[in-house]
């Protein structure tokens, strides 16, 4: 039988050692520009990402501040009209006292049959 350990042989393109290994050295050139590319396509969403994080986080301040004085608006406005519905039902019971307390009164047995029930 003939030898047990099989040879082959490559023949790259000139079919050199060197040439293969010019080759090999290219590819990896290649697969390390390619990393740094990745590396930097990551770096370059992970900052775009943050940019839109803190540009919505600025939005929803803005939007907050602005419900919070609408809010205060409509705080202001029931006080004022609850003042004005004070001073307008003061000013009856000064005027009519009796049809004041009579309504009370009435108000207050109404009230007390329906809790009854």
């Amino acid at each position: 039988m003939a030898d047990a350990t099989p040879t082959t042989t490559r023949k790259s393109g000139n079919g050199t050692p060197r040439a293969t290994a010019g080759k090999q050295k290219s590819l990896e050139d290649q697969v390390s520009q390619l990393q740094a590319d990745l590396k930097s396509i990551a770096d370059t969403l992970a900052r775009i990402s943050g940019d839109k994080v803190a540009e919505a986080r600025d939005t929803a301040k803005g939007e907050v501040r602005h419900l919070q004085r609408q809010a205060q608006h409509v705080i202001d406005d029931v006080q004022s009209q609850a003042s004005a519905f004070e001073s307008e039902l003061k000013g009856t019971i000064r005027e009519r006292p009796l049809t004041a307390v009579a309504s009370a009164v009435g108000i207050g047995f109404l009230l007390a049959l329906l809790t009854r029930r």
